[in-house]
């Protein structure tokens, strides 16, 4: 049996579970009291794909920002990195989500809670981010900077041909499953009434009543986003491994 058969198989075998399990339901299973939403559904997808990349480049950005501090010679820079992740590590997203929009927000007079909520997304990502920084730089050995110097190469050609291409290659698969993180944390930003996939759904189920229904759609939506990223993320994972 060669891997693709085995994928098709595997596949199959699911969904005769899920088909299984549905049709031995005591209420019949339909979605079609859902269709009235299907314009608010489709802005909440549409939502948490954008908040979801913003908050990644924001994240990025930042990680790298944090990622410096950490291997600054300033000691405060370093001690600032170290209880930044530490208190970000300690704290539920939630929560986090709830602080920044209701506390941390008012405090520096910003009211605008949507503005908040993506805020609160890269903040929350960005210790994650920083050690995955940490991760593909760590990868440069000593010694290739050694020959580097040996060779004589300008600042330029290091990172053009040596270090960049590298750091990608370790970067861009954790960075990836950070993003699919980032996917399935903004359904928390439902607390803040914005409307992604999670409140959308949630709006939905409060007008028709059809709870199940709406959490089944919901998760068949969830993983139409995030099935397709975890296979680039092992496509990029087997090029870069070339």
């Amino acid at each position: 049996m060669n891997k693709f058969v085995a994928y098709v198989l595997a596949i199959l075998t699911i969904l005769s579970l899920v088909v299984f399990i549905i049709t031995r339901q005591d209420e019949p299973f339909t979605l079609s009291s859902f269709r009235v939403y299907q314009n608010l559904i489709t802005t909440g997808i549409g939502n948490t794909i954008i908040v979801s990349i913003v908050s990644l480049l924001g994240s990025l950005v930042l990680g790298f920002i944090f990622y410096l501090f950490s291997i600054s010679k300033v000691k405060y820079l370093n001690a600032l990195t170290d209880v930044f992740t530490e208190i970000i590590y300690g704290t539920p997203l939630l929560v986090f989500i709830v602080i920044t929009a209701f506390v941390i927000g008012p405090a520096f007079g910003t009211y605008n809670r949507n503005a908040m909520g993506y805020l609160a997304l890269i903040i929350y990502m960005t210790p994650y981010m920083k050690n995955v920084y940490q991760s593909a730089f760590s990868s440069i050995g000593r010694d290739q900077y050694m020959t580097m110097d040996l060779f004589g190469f300008t600042p330029y050609q290091r990172y053009r041909y040596i270090i960049i291409p590298q750091v990608i290659r370790i970067l861009m698969p954790p960075m990836m499953n950070n993003f699919t993180m980032i996917i399935k944390g903004s359904a928390l930003l439902n607390v803040i009434s914005y409307t992604e996939l999670y409140y959308a759904i949630r709006v939905a189920q409060s007008q028709t009543f059809a709870f199940v229904e709406g959490y089944i759609l919901m998760w068949v939506l969830y993983l139409m986003i995030t099935i397709p990223l975890s296979q680039a993320t092992k496509y990029i994972e087997r090029k870069w491994a070339l």
